[in-house]
């Protein structure tokens, strides 16, 4: 029968069908955003590490066009020269001269109201001392009073008080202000709605340190008496006050306009220009050149970045076929489909955070730093063999064809794959991972070596390169131990060393089973040492199967006198006397087996063995019974609840189970007779039904056969003929 077009691409995305649509959409975003940050920086990112200042180039490099770019280098110093020339910013307070001004009244008026009554020198100094402690001298209140023109000093100083408080008093500044204006400051003045700004030579400014000089200046250059020029100081400076301040916000503004302002400086690289010269010196402005150049390549293109899209959906589509039962050969469950998922945007990411840092490894792959065979591994033992390959070609490709890896890279990272999944071939103990480990590392080393005598490189990194090669395959099997157990939880995945302890007949679960049902126990042990010669002999998963044996009657603990193996010659059945409670007691066991298999957290495939170790076939004694009584019985309320067997591991538990319980009553069991009684075993199963979604073919059933004989043999004494009747499917 032919697959169609439509049956292919159902088959294709079939296992992706439980991913949430959220899942699903994180990944898209991630391998999209991932596409848009490799197809704008990993060609830049190659010319970072092939080029560097200082050091000769071995190639040339010719502008494939002309391009325009911002000299970084020249508009810095542009933008740092025009910042020098932006004065310091000051603002000038109303309040403070206002308040100034105030002040100097009202010892105005009080010096005028003494003058008009005419009082002492005495009592004018004494009057004065006590309003303004402290603050005149005795020779500048005595100078004012005797004078003639005592009244018009008033007037001339205030005239003076508004001079120097408008061209303003400087508070102290804390910064330097060597990185402004050498040469003017700005004044900023606000005056209810309306802002001034004016500009002052800096060796115009007054302090109190200079203020003084400013005020006899003031005096000097106009027509004052002497005897005024004399107590103008003494007589202003203890009202004047600071009144302009240094503002750094203003400041800051002022030069942020500045830099919104300036223009870039350009230069432009004409089409042909040879940019680096093969055997010269890299020089920053070359550097600067090829880097402009290859920005220019790599700007976003909308027919570029729709070729990139359709090539992404064609890789996307590609990597879910491989991934599919159609390359795959495995049914991938969502657990697993997030787990590659997870490890391949691990590596991914991984990718982008070594290309953007600084780390350096010398003549080395890139992907030497990469733990390549950590993921690898994980698959391997977590999903599968077939996955694991595909993974370990599939990312070293992708990065291959984005540009993080280059051949050598590629090479590295696809071997240290490969041989990682090898490695583990036939590891069933923990330690047989740190073996592994030591085959990967001998592997990526012996790569790395041969690759330097590609190379041509000095014989002084070859010390380097084995301790890499060690470094990196040792650590992959470190981080392998940490990451397995808990991965092995909560993914309750059927691992070799999973199941090396659930095969513990100490465990718990298996003690009390041969507590409660001996008979059941004994007969476990049995199948199990055959389910697991015979799957060995085929190919299959042999210790699955014998963890599978192991649990496959836990079900008959709570009622096992129910069951044949465990009674001593008292049936409970005979107490029933009706065959269907009788079936439905002892088709409940594959029910709480499943049931009890989920309470102890094993892992699916082993609760699959419990639930098909009986497939759908018929109790046929029951059944038989029941036909005695009524004609009417329906072979279903007769027939165990599950489906046939749908791994090859359940189908040989199911035929161990029915050949360990049948052998028993065979009476002097010959090699001949074994092996005829075996054979008719096996082919009742094939012709009901039972083995038709196992995949097993009749080459299997033949080995499978005489697994079962060869374990068989001379373990059973003579017993009761069994009545080969009992064990065929009795249909209506």
């Amino acid at each position: 029968m032919k697959t169609t077009i439509p049956e292919i691409f159902s088959s294709l995305f079939k296992p992706f069908r439980r991913v949430p649509l959220v899942a699903a959409g994180v990944s898209c975003i991630i391998v999209g955003f991932f596409v848009v940050v490799t197809g704008s920086s990993s060609q830049l990112s190659d010319y970072k590490r092939e080029f560097e200042v200082g050091r000769v180039a071995d190639r040339d490099v010719i502008a494939e066009r002309s391009v325009t770019y911002v000299d970084e280098e020249a508009t810095r110093s542009r933008i740092e020269a025009q910042e020098r020339l932006v004065p310091a910013v000051f603002k000038y307070s109303h309040e403070i001269t206002r308040d100034v001004y105030a002040s100097f009244s009202r010892f105005s008026s009080q010096v005028s109201t003494l003058f008009k009554h005419q009082v002492s020198l005495d009592t004018f100094r004494l009057t004065i001392q006590g309003e303004y402690p402290n603050m005149f001298s005795q020779e500048t209140l005595e100078i004012l009073f005797k004078n003639p023109s005592r009244d018009r000093f008033l007037g001339y100083a205030e005239s003076v008080l508004r001079t120097v408080m408008e061209n303003g008093v400087f508070a102290p500044i804390k910064v330097s202000l060597d990185q402004y204006n050498p040469d003017v400051v700005e004044i900023l003045r606000r005056d209810g709605g309306r802002l001034q700004r004016e500009q002052l030579q800096i060796t115009r400014i007054v302090t109190m340190q200079s203020l003084k000089a400013r005020i006899q200046e003031i005096v000097s250059s106009g027509a004052y008496p002497t005897a005024f020029a004399t107590i103008a100081p003494g007589l202003l400076m203890p009202f004047i006050m600071e009144n302009v301040f240094f503002s750094p916000e203003e400041t800051r503004a002022k030069i942020e306009e500045l830099r919104s302002r300036l223009e870039p400086v350009t230069k432009r690289i004409e089409e042909g220009e040879k940019i680096i010269r093969k055997g010269f010196i890299v020089s920053k402005e070359d550097l600067a050149k090829v880097q402009a150049l290859e920005q220019s390549l790599n700007r976003p293109d909308p027919v570029h970045l729709i070729g990139q899209l359709g090539l992404l959906v064609l890789f996307t589509v590609g990597i879910l076929l491989l991934y599919s039962p159609l390359v795959s050969g495995l049914s991938l469950g969502s657990r697993q489909i997030y787990l590659i998922a997870t490890l391949t945007t691990l590596y991914i990411l991984e990718a982008l955070f070594i290309q953007h840092s600084s780390l350096q490894i010398g003549e080395l792959p890139l992907s030497v730093v990469f733990p390549t065979a950590l993921w690898i591994m994980l698959v391997s033992i977590l999903v599968g063999v077939r996955p694991a390959l595909i993974m370990a070609f599939v990312n070293p490709f992708v990065l291959l064809a984005t540009g993080y890896f280059d051949v050598g890279a590629f090479l590295f990272a696809t071997l240290s794959g490969v041989a990682s999944v090898f490695a583990l071939q036939g590891a069933e103990r923990r330690m047989d991972l740190i073996r592994a480990s030591l085959i990967i590392a001998a592997v990526q080393a012996t790569f790395l070596v041969f690759f330097l005598l590609y190379e041509r490189a000095p014989l002084s990194s070859y010390g380097p390169v084995l301790f890499w090669g060690a470094f990196n395959g040792m650590t992959c099997g470190m981080l392998l131990l940490g990451f397995l157990a808990p991965l092995e939880q909560l993914l309750n995945v059927a691992t070799p060393f999973r199941l090396m302890e659930l095969s513990d007949l100490n465990a718990p679960a298996l003690k009390r089973l041969l507590t409660l049902a001996p008979g059941t126990y004994s007969h476990s042990v049995t199948v199990a040492n055959l389910a697991e010669s015979a799957c060995r002999d085929i190919g299959a998963n042999a210790l699955l199967a014998r963890v599978g044996a192991y649990y496959h009657d836990i079900g008959k603990m709570e009622q096992s006198e129910y069951f044949i193996e465990n009674q001593n010659g008292y049936n409970k059945h005979d107490e029933l006397e009706d065959p269907f409670l009788s079936a439905t007691v002892i088709r409940s066991h594959v029910k709480l087996g499943v049931e009890k298999a989920r309470a102890l957290g094993l892992p699916q495939e082993v609760i699959d063995i419990i639930a098909e170790h009986h497939g759908n076939s018929v109790i046929a004694w029951f059944y038989n019974e029941a036909l005695k009584k009524d004609d009417a019985a329906q072979v279903a309320d007769f027939s165990y609840p599950g489906n046939p067997p749908r791994s090859r591991e359940a189908a040989v538990v199911m035929l161990a189970d029915t050949v360990e319980a049948a052998v028993r009553t065979l009476k002097k069991p010959t090699m001949a007779r074994l092996e005829k009684f075996i054979q008719e075993l096996i082919m009742d199963k094939f012709e009901q039904g039972q083995l038709s979604q196992s995949e097993l073919t009749f080459r299997d059933l033949e080995i499978i056969k005489n697994s079962f004989v060869k374990v068989l043999a001379g373990h059973y004494h003579t017993r009761i003929e069994y009545p080969k009747a009992l064990f065929k499917e009795a249909l209506p």
